[in-house]
């Protein structure tokens, strides 16, 4: 028979994929270290592929890894529907950031399977190859291709800090597919995610809206020294890169509490050096950081004050700044309409919900460029994730899996 208003998810299948993932990859106790694209990952793809076949879904894989489990409808011509999140982990990450919303749009079919509702849409389920940028740098670099953001053969020559090259990689797990990371038209994409903050928690709200995410800046820059050692070499003549990208980490995390007072925020994310050995100062040095704020303007001003200490810091240490890369993403980029439906559906089954903005990165950042998305947050304790201390309950998911499901059927059988 079809969905009914009162159709619902089945919650115990649900959790049964939760805690199936939660034995492949572990990290430290409760958690994950599932980088992408090693045998870990390879693994939770395998098992992911079968689960969608399983559910009668016809699989494909694209030149970047990106796994797409069709589902057809009564009207193949029609654009599809795409339900999706990442299966990768942090290298210290928990069992349900991304996992949960790919494990979603599976349960969104097997309860339309369970209910024989075959939708006038196609519906896509997706797992998003290295949405963390944990092991390769950046991150939601395939969701990013898949839009046009980056050109395949870029993303295939990415190397990992352990040296090895992203297109290798794929190849050595056996998912360098053979579909063009291409987005064709898209009716629509979902996202459900939990949190990754302590607002819904906090607040003993069931479900969060997404209406936005926070304005972020962020860049990658080097700093050029020079080798000498740290003993008779004054002071004055030093060119310490790794000096130099350190003062700089330190001048945006200022930035950050100067601007933390309305919510701004400032990430020190990365430093590395070379050779970065006793006895020598470093000539080369790499350093990653990034900006937020809820307002777009006052954004741009703390990315302003983040390039400008950039180069007083390198000038400070006698060396030279590049920025070797930039991006931004956040703001108002989810569709109205779909916003508006996923609330119309958690005020008609009566869940306790509230609007709430993204302040995470996520694959929905790049599809909301290509076609109308929508994301939906459940809570996750105490807002703690990238962390083996991540935790969720059953209970968290019931408004978000349910207002999923009747969400995208609405949209699909349009």
């Amino acid at each position: 028979m079809p969905i009914t208003p009162d159709t619902r998810v089945d919650l115990d299948r649900f959790w049964s994929t939760i805690e199936a993932s939660g034995e492949i990859g572990k990290g430290r106790p409760g958690g994950l270290s599932r980088l992408t694209l090693g045998n870990s990952d390879r693994q939770m793809r395998d098992l992911f592929r079968s689960w969608c076949e399983e559910a009668g879904l016809s699989v494909e894989v694209d030149a970047a890894g990106n796994i797409f489990g069709r589902r057809d409808g009564t009207d193949n011509d029609l654009p599809p529907i795409l339900i999706g999140s990442h299966l990768d982990t942090q290298i210290n990450g928990g069992r349900f950031d991304g996992i949960a919303g790919v494990l979603a749009g599976l349960e969104v079919i097997r309860s339309l399977n369970d209910a024989g509702h075959v939708t006038k849409r196609p519906i896509v389920v997706v797992d998003w190859t290295n949405e963390e940028g944990a092991r390769f740098s950046p991150p939601m670099v395939a969701s990013g291709c898949f839009v046009g953001k980056y050109d395949i053969d870029w993303v295939h020559d990415l190397i990992s800090d352990d040296g090895a090259r992203f297109g290798d990689e794929l190849e050595r797990i056996g998912y360098k597919g053979d579909r063009a990371c291409k987005a064709g038209e898209i009716d629509a994409y979902f996202e459900l995610h939990i949190e990754q903050g302590p607002i819904l928690d906090a607040e003993k709200r069931q479900v969060g809206i997404v209406t936005g995410g926070y304005p972020v800046r962020g860049m990658r820059a080097s700093f050029k020294g020079q080798t000498s050692h740290t003993g008779p070499t004054p002071m004055d003549l030093r060119k310490n890169a790794l000096a130099a990208g350190a003062r700089w980490l330190t001048a945006v995390d200022d930035i950050g509490w100067d601007f933390a007072v309305h919510d701004g925020k400032a990430t020190a994310a990365r430093l590395t050096a070379w050779p970065n050995k006793p006895g020598i100062l470093s000539d080369t040095a790499e350093a990653v950081c990034d900006v937020r704020h809820p307002d777009p303007i006052t954004t741009r001003a703390m990315a302003e004050k983040m390039r400008r200490a950039l180069f007083e810091s390198a000038a400070r240490c006698g060396c030279e700044a590049q920025i070797e890369d930039e991006w931004e993403w956040g703001g108002d980029i989810f569709d109205h309409e779909m916003i508006d439906g996923i609330r119309d559906e958690a005020i008609r089954m009566g869940f306790n919900w509230r609007d709430i903005q993204s302040q995470a990165g996520h694959d929905a950042y790049f599809l909301a460029t290509h076609c109308p998305t929508a994301m939906i947050f459940t809570p996750c304790e105490n807002g703690i994730t990238h962390n083996n201390e991540e935790n969720c309950t059953p209970d968290d998911f019931v408004a978000g899996l349910n207002i999923l499901l009747h969400a995208v059927v609405k949209r699909a059988d349009r």
